[in-house]
């Protein structure tokens, strides 16, 4: 059994991530001492593990409790994980998509300012985000 500093320093993780995650239904409530402090198994470590891995894939906690509630159930199938991380893939093209846009449609208001910048007053009032 581990305490929440060894876990902590082991993972990476804040504290507070751990208090959150047993709040959110993420994680259970870990076992206690006499004193209260916290213990954790190699279990509770491996899931934290998985959850860390998970959110560094762009998935939502969300998402994490679902993949989490099939694999304890014995029901994440490769056909659920593809589903997942497929959906996932799709949100993560479409999040480019729009940033793709908003980046063309900022470079030229950015390319407008440094002209300004470049030829007028300092005191000049900037229009650039003035509907047209």
């Amino acid at each position: 059994m581990f305490k929440m500093g060894e876990v902590s320093k082991k993972l990476g993780l804040n504290p507070q991530t751990f208090y959150f995650y047993e709040r959110i239904g993420l994680m259970p409530s870990p076992q206690r001492t006499e004193s209260g402090y916290r213990l954790f198994s190699q279990w509770d470590i491996d899931r934290l593990t998985f959850i860390t891995r998970a959110k560094s894939l762009g998935l939502s906690l969300d998402e994490i409790k679902e993949i989490l509630e099939l694999k304890e159930g014995k029901l994440l199938t490769c056909r659920a994980v593809y589903e997942r991380l497929n959906n996932k893939v799709k949100d993560i093209k479409e999040n480019i998509q729009k940033l793709q846009s908003l980046h063309d449609e900022l470079v030229p208001l950015v390319e407008q300012c440094q002209i300004n910048l470049e030829n007028s007053n300092p005191d000049y009032q900037c229009i650039v985000l003035d509907p047209k």
